[in-house]
C-alpha cells in the first residue's frame, strides 16, 4: 500500500468517525435542549417579589423584607457551578466597595460540599435557599443570577449568567 493510499484511507476513516459522532450527539442534544421550547421565565424589572426568611450559613434566621428605603442585591449561586466560581471574586470586590446602605446577600441554591466556605472565600453574607418552591416563585432556574430589589419588593435589575465587572458595578450602583 502506498503512502498516498494510506493517507486517503486515514482521512476517510476520520471523516466516518466524525459523522458517527455527530449522528450520535444529535439525539442527545434533542433530549437536553428543545430548540422550540420557550426559555425558562425570568424576573423582569418592575415585577414584585415577596419577602422571605432563610437560614444563614451560621444557622441564624435572616428575614429579607425589602421594607427599607435602600435596595437589596441578591446573588443566587451554586457551590458546584464553574461560572458561579468565576463570579464570586467579582461579587467580593463589589461587596467591599458597595455604597453605604446597599444590602447584599448571597443565596446558596444547593448543599455545599464539606469545607466549601473555608476554601472559597466569600465576603458577603450567605443564606441557604428556602427551597424549591421559593426558587420557582422567584423564577430562578439558572445560576449565577443577580437580582436588585428596591423598597416594597420591586425588581430594579436582573442579570443572569457571567457578568463582567462593569455589569456587576451597574447592579451594585448607589
Amino acid at each position: 500500500m502506498t503512502q498516498t493510499s494510506r493517507a486517503l484511507r486515514l482521512a476517510a476513516l476520520r471523516l466516518a468517525l466524525a459523522a458517527v459522532a455527530v449522528s450520535m450527539a444529535a439525539p442527545l442534544r434533542a433530549q437536553h435542549a428543545d430548540p422550540d421550547a420557550a426559555p425558562p421565565p425570568l424576573l423582569v424589572r418592575g415585577e414584585s417579589v415577596a419577602p422571605f426568611d432563610a437560614q444563614a450559613i451560621d444557622g441564624t434566621l435572616k428575614k429579607m423584607t425589602f421594607a427599607g428605603k435602600n435596595p437589596t442585591v441578591l446573588l443566587f449561586f451554586l457551590s458546584g457551578c464553574p461560572t458561579c466560581h468565576k463570579m464570586i471574586p467579582l461579587w467580593n470586590r463589589a461587596f467591599q466597595q458597595k455604597p453605604a446602605g446597599l444590602q447584599v446577600v448571597g443565596v446558596l441554591m444547593d448543599q455545599e460540599p464539606p469545607n466549601f466556605f473555608s476554601t472559597t472565600p466569600i465576603s458577603f453574607p450567605v443564606v441557604r435557599s428556602p427551597g424549591k418552591e421559593f426558587l420557582q416563585k422567584w423564577k430562578v432556574s439558572r445560576a449565577p443570577l443577580m437580582v436588585r430589589v428596591a423598597q416594597g419588593g420591586k425588581v430594579e435589575d436582573v442579570s443572569m449568567g457571567y457578568a463582567d465587572a462593569i455589569r456587576v458595578g451597574e447592579v451594585f450602583r448607589p
